[in-house]
């Protein structure tokens, strides 16, 4: 039902600190800026660096996770190591590291089958939810399939047009946490089937159509955004 994941929001309380360490430290390009708003490239995927000054605001701790091609790996942990307090986590063939934006943020890059250069795009991302049966049910019916549980039944995770991580509160690897009020974009041959599919259960309803496309946005029963946006 949903192809890609067409943005990540995030809050920042200040844009020039934000836009150093995704900018400058990461090397990403910043496609466009409005008064509140950075427009990050994250491959075909935008991030969004965004001041609480209007709703949706971006999401708060939220920890994700960037695509950057296998080979690249090491050059990116000795650049970073110098000046932030790296993890690394190994899962099977592949590692991530872990470190934290100026806005409390856990940030992971990990290596994937990318071209890059640098980063290429977001696998994943971890909301936090207040019932895990709930948040599980409704983005089953986006088209997200559950692949794996935690050992305390306190989180899952789901494939769909990236990876998607449900949790409740707890902390996770890094001490990351699971976002909150996260704003979401999908990319989506039909918004209004996407809202039809979970409209019983979100909390808010808003419709934009244009000439060329349409864009349907709802907010969750946990207070994330998510917009349909017409592919």
């Amino acid at each position: 039902m949903l192809t890609s994941l067409a943005w990540l929001g995030l809050e920042v309380k200040y844009r020039s600190p934000a836009r150093r360490f995704y900018e400058e430290t990461l090397s990403m390009t910043v496609r466009s800026e409005r008064a509140n708003e950075l427009v990050v490239e994250a491959g075909e995927t935008d991030l969004l660096l965004r001041r609480p000054t209007s709703i949706p605001r971006g999401g708060l701790h939220t920890h994700y996770a960037f695509s950057i091609p296998s080979e690249t790996y090491d050059d990116w942990w000795d650049r970073l190591e110098p000046d932030y307090d790296l993890e690394e986590v190994q899962f099977g063939s592949a590692k991530s590291l872990y470190l934290y934006d100026p806005d409390g943020n856990c940030v992971e890059l990990g290596q994937s089958d990318v071209d890059g250069p640098g980063i290429d795009g977001i696998f994943e991302v971890v909301l936090e939810v207040e019932s895990l049966e709930r948040a599980e049910s409704l983005y089953a019916d986006l088209g997200f399939e559950t692949v794996d549980r935690g050992n305390e039944r306190t989180r899952v995770r789901m494939d769909g047009p990236m990876a998607l991580e449900l949790w409740e509160p707890q902390l996770g690897i890094a001490d990351a946490r699971g976002g909150v009020h996260v704003d979401l974009g999908f990319e989506t041959a039909n918004p209004e089937a996407a809202v039809a599919a979970v409209a019983d259960r979100v909390c808010r309803l808003e419709r934009v159509e244009s000439e060329n496309s349409e864009t349907m946005a709802v907010r969750d029963p946990d207070g994330h955004h998510l917009t349909f946006v017409s592919s």
